[in-house]
């Protein structure tokens, strides 16, 4: 199981328990490099930022709105979404230079100008289908999330 800390942004009372909203500030590992001045990677995440992740559950633990939790959610979900977002636009290029090498080419009587073109279609419609199936997990995963426990307020 993957854990990470998280802020307790509201609360709400239910009949067996409490409803819980949490902020979590992604991190990367960039910051934590010692070469991320000259690495290009480095420079783009520092010029982005972070990003906030937002999640939802529900708990039997008592929480307060501010309090740092540490949350968990399972390895396969966070797994599934890598292959999901890298193999299936990956796949799809291969799948477009392969059918365009084999029939569109020769069909046509071009080279490998609309080889590439094929595969930069197929690379966005591998884009796409990524995107759709990426929100379609990631809905599932926000429902796997736990509280493992409560940490405190967070130091100011």
């Amino acid at each position: 199981m993957m854990t990470a800390l998280a802020t307790v942004t509201a609360v709400a009372s239910q009949k067996h328990g409490y409803h819980v909203e949490l902020s979590c500030e992604q991190q990367t590992s960039c910051s934590g490099c010692a070469s991320s001045k000259s690495c290009g990677t480095g420079i783009v995440s520092k010029a982005v930022g972070n990003k906030a992740l937002f999640w939802q559950l529900d708990t039997d633990k008592k929480v307060e709105q501010g309090q740092v939790v540490e949350i968990g959610f399972p390895e396969k979900s966070l797994l599934q979404s890598a292959a999901l977002v890298y193999l299936v636009p990956l796949l799809m290029m291969i799948l477009g230079a392969w059918l365009a090498d084999a029939w569109l080419a020769p069909l046509l009587g071009m080279g490998e100008g609309i080889i590439i073109l094929t595969s930069l279609l197929f690379i966005g419609l591998g884009i796409a289908m990524a995107k759709r199936g990426s929100t379609q997990l990631e809905k599932r995963s926000a429902q796997e999330v736990v509280l493992l426990r409560v940490l405190g307020q967070p130091i100011a």
